[in-house]
């Protein structure tokens, strides 16, 4: 039993030596939520879930998460989430997406996070999504014109880097923000050699498809961001402004769902239908 009492995550990972029946065999674990859960799955949707660790450099462990949602899915979804979450929160959000929009979900813990060793750092952020995506690769064999990468706040950090290396059927960027100095000192012009996360100087390097969503009332990251990041895109698709949405509660519109639908199914269908 991987189990430390004094953590708040709600997710567990407890050991099971045994292995799953794939091209190779890697370690197995099971998902557990203890009584503190706001949630608690039922033993038949706790068979959606692989739980593993990803090792990442000598002495540490990324916690990492895939989400069987769908028998047939059109892509993997390899989520990136934001800054007051973890694996064990997240959880039932991936199950729930996976269903509606028909794809499998691979999330992650940062350094730092959950159940994740290591210290969070903006270093630390491009290589654990790095490892994050060479697992989805390695263990179940997706290819990045399966993958669609989606960052969330914090997460459209990694997010961007990661998609301004490699084309992927498409790019979500919810909440997203241009760089941490901008985000401080609004009035800032330019990057300068201590702006931490620079996503507005990497955005435009992404050839993939990129949609963007921000809520119009966003109290944290204000949607000048958003309109930022969107207005550099190179291939952007028509972006959603969720009217009256803050910060966190963007996927509690009805138009969020109908929009992500729409970009899996109609925005990026084409592109992948082309290439094939």
């Amino acid at each position: 039993m991987i189990e430390q009492p004094e953590e708040t995550s709600t997710e567990r990972l407890s050991n099971q030596n045994n292995t799953n029946l794939r091209q190779k065999s890697y370690p197995n674990y099971k998902l557990k939520l203890d009584e503190r859960a706001e949630w608690q799955f039922s033993n038949s949707e706790l068979e959606h879930f692989e739980v593993f660790y990803a090792q990442q450099g000598r002495n540490e462990k990324i916690a990492c998460m895939y989400v069987k949602a769908s028998k047939n899915p059109k892509y993997t979804i390899l989520f990136s989430h934001g800054n007051a979450a973890d694996l064990g929160l997240m959880s039932s959000f991936y199950l729930g997406l996976g269903n509606k929009v028909n794809c499998n979900v691979f999330g992650y813990d940062y350094s730092g996070y959950g159940m994740s060793s290591g210290k969070a750092s903006e270093k630390s952020l491009y290589t654990n999504i790095e490892v994050a995506w060479n697992e989805l690769r390695r263990r179940y064999d997706v290819q990045a014109n399966k993958v669609i990468l989606y960052g969330q706040s914090i997460g459209t950090v990694p997010t961007v880097d990661l998609a301004s290396k490699y084309d992927f059927a498409g790019i979500i960027l919810h909440s997203p923000l241009t760089s941490g100095l901008r985000l401080a000192f609004p009035n800032t012009r330019r990057t300068w050699f201590f702006d931490a996360f620079p996503n507005i100087d990497k955005v435009p390097k992404i050839d993939s498809p990129v949609l963007v969503i921000h809520g119009t009332e966003d109290e944290v990251i204000d949607i000048s961001h958003g309109q930022a990041i969107h207005s550099l895109c190179r291939n952007p698709v028509p972006p959603l402004w969720v009217e009256g949405a803050g910060h966190n509660d963007i996927e509690l519109f009805r138009e969020y769902l109908e929009r992500v639908k729409k970009f899996i199914n109609s925005d990026i269908a084409p592109v992948q239908n082309t290439n094939s």
